[in-house]
């Protein structure tokens, strides 16, 4: 494409004309559990649960790809290491069970959604997304009012950005600035995809909207990663000169990004989150030879922060997926997930010769495992999910997306 061409596209208008009465059961249930993941009562593993259940329903014949089965057996080895290594906490048993919950909903909603046309229902989860993208606009505007718009413009460290969280105001979302930034980035970078495969349509307003979502989260997370993936999307859409020019802007706006955003200053401060998850890090490396070759224990990072890093602010991980789960399970655990995840990405790839789109998807999950998640959360599986719907629905070629309103 040499020259971007501007449309007026509204999703709303668009959507109206589909018929919700003929949606099915786990067609519901499925934009329930995403819905249910915002709510302040942790009410999503029941849904999750029943949704797997009408996903087998609605499911004409399971298949057993090569991550499921990596999967199964990063499940089995972490139910094993939680049974040897049970501390007799309640959150290691609520944990342990909502990674089963969760892996089979991957499971079983990977089957499902490869086994059927889902147009009808990548336009419905448009609009739920919208809603709860509105609602956690809301939500934050909420949290800045009662600051008295202090931190509007943004703040000078990760440490007063978490003084915004109140938590007698939480209703929508999540309560911790980070983990609530992941998740604004994962369903909002969904939000900005879908009319890419469903219209070719690049929507600045969506990127405009994620963006400012993000922004007033106070968490540097979401930002990066928003801005790995509309980066790509453009890249892939736009033609040379246009390239050119969003070289330039990058350039200019570099500086305001990394201090005002990122407070690159403050990242090896030891009350900003980047130089807290340094020094988990390091006492990892550091210490690398105290952890089992077969792990040291599910939910076994606290204990391990606690005794090895320069100081522990809490923690139920270290910030990063992939040395969480060597801490935790060792060797076997460590190479069991990333063949999951490492095959589960190819697996996408040979569906649809999307290879631009997949890259586009992959690489902000990716980002943000390095840094936040402990790699059975709800987030990266409802992503996981939500890219698979969205990758592998039309073949799409980057030639011809438009830039639209």
């Amino acid at each position: 494409m040499s020259t971007p061409e501007i449309t007026l596209s509204n999703p709303i208008s668009e959507l109206q004309g589909n018929d919700w009465k003929a949606i099915s059961i786990a067609e519901y249930l499925f934009l329930l559990s995403l819905i249910s993941m915002f709510l302040p009562v942790k009410i999503y593993p029941a849904l999750f649960l029943l949704n797997s259940f009408f996903f087998y329903r609605e499911t004409p014949q399971l298949t057993f790809p090569k991550w499921s089965v990596a999967l199964a057996f990063f499940s089995l080895y972490a139910v094993l290491s939680f049974l040897f290594h049970y501390p007799g906490e309640a959150l290691a048993l609520t944990n342990i069970i909502k990674l089963v919950i969760n892996f089979l909903f991957l499971f079983f909603a990977v089957n499902w959604l490869g086994s059927r046309d889902n147009e009808s229902l990548i336009a419905k989860l448009d609009m739920v997304l919208l809603a709860v993208l509105a609602l956690s606009l809301v939500q934050l505007l909420g949290y800045h009012q009662a600051y008295d718009f202090r931190l509007i413009t943004g703040s000078d460290s990760s440490g007063e950005a978490s003084t915004l969280y109140n938590p007698s105001l939480f209703y929508w979302g999540l309560e911790d600035k980070n983990m609530f930034g992941g998740r604004i980035a994962l369903m909002a970078f969904s939000f900005i995809c879908i009319p890419v495969v469903l219209k070719s349509k690049l929507s600045s307003w969506r990127i405009l909207f994620a963006f400012l979502i993000a922004f007033l989260s106070l968490s540097r997370t979401p930002i990066v990663a928003l801005l790995i993936g509309v980066f790509l999307l453009l890249w892939f859409s736009l033609g040379k000169k246009w390239k050119i020019a969003l070289l330039i802007l990058l350039a200019v706006t570099i500086p305001f990004v990394l201090q005002k955003i990122i407070r690159v200053d403050s990242l090896t401060s030891s009350n900003d989150g980047m130089g807290i998850r340094l020094v988990y890090w390091t006492a990892f490396f550091e210490h690398f030879g105290k952890i089992s070759p077969l792990g040291n224990g599910f939910m076994s990072a606290p204990e391990f922060l606690k005794q090895n890093a320069e100081f522990y602010r809490g923690e139920p991980h270290i910030h990063n997926t992939f040395l969480s789960t060597y801490l935790q399970m060792g060797i076997i655990g460590f190479f069991s997930y990333l063949a999951f995840f490492v095959w589960f990405i190819k697996d996408c790839w040979q569906r649809t010769s999307n290879n631009k789109l997949w890259s586009a998807l992959f690489l902000p999950i990716i980002a943000i495992m390095m840094i936040l998640y402990s790699g059975y959360d709800n987030d990266i599986i409802m992503y996981l999910c939500l890219s698979y719907l969205i990758g592998s629905l039309l073949e799409i070629d980057f030639k011809n997306i438009k830039l639209s309103l």
